[in-house]
């Protein structure tokens, strides 16, 4: 089994990375963000997002139409009525994703919680 080195979080932080909670509605850091960089794990340092891939939604986390190629797991959550996303490399919780809700030509929206991101500016 490889290692992997793995970020300290706040207890706020593994609330939603590791217990799979969820951080309020427009309190996040990252939802009205518009610089251009990568948007990567907050417990891994993986690249998930990139700005681009960023879209202005009123549903009050960052939201994103797609995303790098191999970042993001995708698993039916118990429920059976959403699509938990996770980062690939380490499982840390992101939030869910939405399709057929016409907001991008895309017609998909990773709902992502701030908190679970960590932003790098960049072209």
């Amino acid at each position: 089994m490889v290692s992997m080195e793995l970020n300290e979080l706040t207890a706020q932080e593994k609330e939603v990375i590791i217990n799979k909670g969820t951080e309020r509605r427009f309190v996040g850091e990252y939802v009205k963000m518009k610089d251009t960089g990568v948007y990567v794990c907050k417990q891994c340092n993986t690249p998930l997002y990139t700005s681009d891939q960023k879209f202005e939604s009123t549903c009050g986390w960052p939201a994103f139409d797609d995303e790098i190629p191999g970042a993001i797991k995708q698993t039916p959550d118990s429920d059976g009525m959403r699509t938990e996303i996770t980062c690939a490399k380490c499982s840390g919780h992101l939030g869910h994703i939405f399709k057929d809700e016409h907001e991008t030509p895309k017609n998909i929206r990773h709902c992502v919680n701030s908190i679970s991101l960590k932003f790098v500016p960049g072209k």
